[in-house]
């Protein structure tokens, strides 16, 4: 360690907090001094007084549980052995800062160290600091950022409905904490792909700078880790090892609702992380306007950056999706086979990816080609098992038995009443009973454009409300669905 002279009394309190820097940056590791020591802003100097600001009550603990001896010896360069330190503890409440009363330190001239110091070994002074994840009964895992490899930006199937949300994140990949998305929020309903694109910013991320530690960790992760930190006296261990986390993406932030303590806790991470110029990227099923039972001051946090939303995929998009999934099998599949999934559902990207693993496990077991009546079979047999699920199909086949037409004339041209009506009815139902969009819906009857379609919804309702038999026919017909 160098040995430095002690210099006369500056009244310029920004030079006497940089003199003081210069011992304790000389003392500890480079981590640990932009931890803990970049975030400190030098309020005054009133005599040999010195006045400090920190983020929060824990931040001034923590100072003065770990870091008093060097403090003092700062304090001993930069102002003499006589020098006080006083801490004014800025907390940040939302849109407003709210400022605590000073508090006053007056540094002992003769500390000793709780442990031995060696003073020609930096590395001797450097924190050990443990991995929650590591800890005793946290779930103690293999691998350091908890990513999943397979989830990549090539593999993210770009469409109308996440555009901005995968140029965002492909921005802040690129250059984490320095856009100004940070936070980065993507939320969206289920199966819509958010844990994919944030787990694909991590793992671009990983490859592109090794020496970055990035951190993937869902709320209940975070939320269980808290719990047994406070259990084991060991907030202190779990609390430093996420302030040095350089990109922290966690998923599902809605689930630290109600979450009083947690959600503190996460209030410093995010600051110090925020401060430091790391990257947040975050989750949510909803945006954060409509987070309930998270405290106002996260909730501006949240708001700070980015938030963009994930949407059910358009029909180009799903096409796109199930062409990725059977070109990554290795297998061919006949484009009309792919455009009846893409038209059956609509739902979300996980549901048709699991119908297309169905589709493909049917075709090897019953060593059959994948063609449309397959594909069908697969649906009905997966709908099964669900009470409240209807398909096309059914509908279809139901309306039929009741008016007693055949199924192609139904799809066909045919402008006879008797084949018109129960086409209009199918098409009432299919709106009434499935998510499928009127494009979809026209796709199941020949090809029909969504205009056909909406004029068959208004005939039917307009019939229901002056025609006694054509209202008990569909009420009849959708009691066989909804029972």
């Amino acid at each position: 360690m160098t040995i430095l002279e002690t210099p006369k009394v500056q009244r310029d309190v920004d030079v006497v907090w940089q003199n003081c820097l210069k011992v304790i940056r000389d003392s500890i590791s480079e981590q640990s001094y932009k931890t803990w020591f970049e975030p400190i802003i030098p309020g005054k100097l009133e005599g040999k007084k010195l006045t400090i600001q920190v983020p929060s009550q824990f931040f001034y603990e923590w100072l003065e549980e770990n870091y008093v001896h060097l403090l003092r010896k700062s304090l001993d360069y930069a102002i003499g052995r006589d020098g006080m330190l006083e801490y004014s503890i800025i907390v940040d409440s939302g849109d407003q800062k709210k400022k605590e009363p000073p508090i006053a330190i007056n540094m002992p001239q003769h500390s000793s160290p709780v442990g031995r110091v060696d003073n020609n070994n930096h590395n001797n002074n450097q924190e050990q600091v443990r991995n929650p994840f590591e800890m005793k009964d946290l779930d103690s895992l293999n691998l350091d950022s908890y990513l999943n490899p397979n989830y990549t930006f090539d593999n993210f199937v770009e469409g109308d409905c996440n555009r901005l949300a995968r140029a965002a994140g492909f921005a802040v990949a690129s250059k984490p904490g320095v856009t100004s998305f940070n936070p980065l929020m993507i939320y969206g309903g289920v199966g819509l792909g958010k844990t994919h694109l944030v787990q694909a910013i991590g793992n671009f991320m990983k490859n592109r700078a090794a020496n970055k530690f990035v951190l993937y960790v869902s709320s209940e992760k975070f939320t269980s880790q808290f719990i047994n930190a406070i259990r084991n006296n060991s907030l202190q261990d779990f609390m430093n090892f996420y302030m040095q986390v350089d990109i922290l993406i966690i998923d599902d932030v809605q689930f630290l609702s109600g979450k009083e303590k947690t959600q503190e806790t996460f209030f410093h991470i995010f600051n110090h992380l925020h401060q430091s110029g790391k990257q947040i990227v975050m989750t949510s099923d909803r945006p954060p306007r409509e987070l309930e039972g998270v405290e106002d001051r996260l909730l501006s946090r949240f708001k700070w950056g980015l938030t963009a939303d994930l949407q059910t995929p358009d029909f180009e998009t799903r096409i796109a999706i199930i062409q990725k999934k059977v070109h990554a099998e290795g297998i061919s599949i006949a484009y009309e086979v792919i455009e009846y999934l893409a038209h059956s559902i609509d739902t979300n990207v996980r549901e048709l990816e699991g119908v297309m693993i169905s589709l493909l496990a049917q075709a090897s077991l019953t060593r059959r080609d994948i063609d449309v009546e397959l594909a069908k079979s697969t649906l009905r047999h997966l709908i099964k098992d669900s009470e409240k699920e209807v398909t096309i199909d059914t509908i279809i086949e139901s309306v039929t038995e009741h008016f007693k037409v055949r199924i192609p004339d139904l799809k066909g041209k045919s402008r006879l009443r008797e084949i018109v009506l129960p086409r209009q009815i199918a098409m009432y139902l299919a709106k009434e009973l499935t998510n499928l969009s009127l494009k979809s819906i026209g796709y199941h009857f020949g090809g029909r454009d969504h205009s056909t379609v909406i004029h068959a919804i208004q005939t039917v309702n307009d019939l229901m409300d002056t025609d006694k038999d054509i209202s008990g026919a569909v009420n009849k017909l959708l009691k066989v669905f909804r029972k």
